[in-house]
């Protein structure tokens, strides 16, 4: 018995130790992978800050040179910046409410059995198909168009509004929660309302969680959908507005002292500016979801 508890020990003892060479190995790892991962970032960052003549020169690595805000004055010190910045709040809110609500009232059913619910599959096929064979950019804009959504937020929300990867993620986590606390519930005399809000949604909220993280990343970067369906500045997201004002300056619409600024600026360090500014929501928004956010991913990915 002495024997077996001692080479149990030993066996013990050198599983502890390999444990810790790979905690170590697994940290050195990632810590040179975050490291070398932040450098082009802090790049821009010390470029957005330092003035032209450092930039042009190609001088600007780790720190900014000579420190100056001049390319985050030239972005926020105008109206249609803050004009831009509502539109994109409304999009935001717009399109992560319905895309949130869609996505749960059309996973909750699909998340049961084919004794439940016998049209499951075909509904799935209905929700895959367009997934995987896209009509295109032309009947994208057509049906836009025709439907009165031009220069309007819901132009670009509501095309996007049902996703259906998001639906597959919050189905496949729905399915692998237990069915016995439904069918209490159901013993009980609950229905299936009740079930979803009491249930069901309290125990999703990692899945809801990273279906918000992606959904408010996606519509606040959405720049492109800005370009083709508005037609008049004032009705630009922020993402829009940024890339307009890069590559398609309207001197006409600043004052001599923002030409002026605009002529003596570098573009990279604009461009610099204009990343941080973009991002400034997502890094706000990020830390208080991001403990939701591996774990929605994995169990929502598990069971089909």
């Amino acid at each position: 018995m002495a024997d077996s508890e001692r080479t149990g020990s030993i066996v013990y003892n050198k599983l502890t130790s390999s444990r810790k060479v790979f905690v170590v190995l697994n940290y050195g790892i990632i810590s040179v992978i975050t490291f070398i991962s932040l450098l082009p970032l802090v790049n821009l960052l010390s470029m957005s800050f330092s003035a032209n003549e450092y930039v042009a020169a190609g001088e600007v690595f780790l720190w900014p040179k000579k420190f100056t805000v001049i390319a985050y004055e030239f972005i926020v010190k105008r109206q249609a910046f803050y004009d831009a910045l509502l539109v994109s709040v409304k999009m935001v809110v717009a399109g992560v409410v319905l895309i949130l609500l869609n996505s749960i009232l059309v996973a909750y059913p699909l998340s049961k059995d084919e004794k439940e619910f016998r049209a499951r599959k075909v509904f799935l096929w209905i929700f895959v198909i367009p997934m995987l064979f896209s009509g295109g950019l032309i009947p994208w804009y057509m049906i836009i168009k025709y439907t009165g959504l031009i220069n309007t937020i819901w132009g670009i929300v509501l095309p996007g509004s049902v996703n259906t990867f998001f639906i597959l993620l919050l189905m496949n986590f729905m399915r692998g929660l237990p069915k016995e606390l439904a069918e209490s519930a159901y013993m009980d005399g609950a229905g299936h309302a009740r079930v979803l809000t009491s249930i069901i949604l309290p125990l999703t909220k990692s899945a809801i969680a990273t279906i918000f993280l992606f959904s408010f990343v996606a519509i606040w970067n959405s720049w492109f959908e800005g370009v083709v369906i508005m037609t008049r500045i004032e009705n630009y997201p922020l993402q829009t507005y940024l890339y307009s004002i890069l590559q398609f300056p309207d001197l006409r619409t600043l004052t001599a002292e923002q030409t002026k600024v605009f002529l003596e600026l570098n573009t990279r360090s604009v461009n610099a500016a204009q990343i941080f500014v973009s991002a400034l929501p997502i890094f706000i928004v990020y830390p208080f979801i991001s403990k939701y956010f591996t774990k929605g991913i994995v169990l929502g990915s598990v069971k089909s």
